[in-house]
């Protein structure tokens, strides 16, 4: 590797303090290093030419900022946990420079996601999202429901009267999803899920759907809703917007040195905290 970029939590002292202790690393090793705040990604965006791997530093969330940065340009992501889950990172804190020259010698293997795609029709262009965890539709600073008809290629399947629908990834299914009663997926999954959020007298089971399903999303409510793009990316949603949502042509890459098979293993310790 000539080139990595370090992204950190800029809310927390810890993760400037161990991108710093990185970067030393790195560039005892000839190894070009840049690093920038994941919430800065017109900055980070700018340093990417030539980026041979971005290393996150934090939790889960910064590794979905990290993928939205990444994504444009197919590079792969790393993540250094100071989180407290840690689902999606590689490396716990304690171990991060020792393992370290296995990450920059190129070992272990490239672990690569789905993600989805939204796009938001309504009077002005079409806007276009894609999300590694998941995009939600829900109601907004006004605690009422909202009414929302979903087709799936092309067939009416139901009006929910609801708090809001999550549609997520393999990779989400361990987030919002499951919190919201939804079944755990294997990570390399390619289908997806929707997930109602307390529904009211509709239907509250939870749906996968496969791979090249097409789900439309339209909209009514008398109040401004919400979009929510993997947790940082929100928007304000009004009646009559459609959205639609199917898999992305986009992946996201993970460079992983721990075991294939090690996402059974640490399953139950990631689900109780530890």
């Amino acid at each position: 590797m000539k080139k990595i970029g370090i992204l950190y939590h800029p809310k927390v002292k810890a993760t400037r303090v161990k991108a710093r202790e990185l970067e030393g690393f790195i560039k005892s090793r000839g190894i070009t290093v840049w690093t920038c705040s994941s919430w800065d990604r017109k900055r980070a965006e700018a340093l990417l030419d030539g980026t041979d791997l971005l290393i996150t530093v934090g939790g889960d969330g910064t590794m979905l900022r990290a993928a939205q940065i990444a994504v444009s340009r197919n590079i792969p992501v790393s993540g250094i946990n100071l989180g407290k889950l840690g689902f999606m990172t590689e490396l716990d804190t304690a171990e991060a420079i020792d393992k370290l020259p296995a990450l920059l010698g190129e070992k272990g293997w490239i672990d690569e996601r789905s993600m989805l795609q939204v796009e938001i029709k309504t009077d002005g262009a079409p806007r276009v999202y894609h999300a590694l965890n998941d995009i939600v539709v829900a109601r907004g600073e006004i605690a009422r429901m909202i009414r929302i008809q979903v087709s799936v290629d092309g067939q009416l399947l139901a009006i929910y009267k609801t708090d809001g629908l999550i549609l997520a990834t393999a990779t989400g299914s361990t987030g919002y999803a499951m919190a919201a009663g939804g079944p755990i997926m294997y990570p390399q999954s390619r289908d997806f899920l929707m997930v109602p959020i307390s529904p009211h007298l509709s239907m509250d089971k939870p749906l996968v759907l496969p791979e090249k399903a097409q789900v439309e999303l339209c909209l009514d409510t008398y109040h401004i809703a919400t979009l929510s793009v993997d947790g940082h990316i929100n928007l304000p949603l009004s009646g009559g917007d459609t959205l639609l949502v199917k898999h992305s042509p986009k992946t996201t890459r993970f460079w992983r040195i721990r075991p294939r098979d090690s996402f059974y293993n640490i399953l139950e310790e990631k689900l109780r905290g530890k």
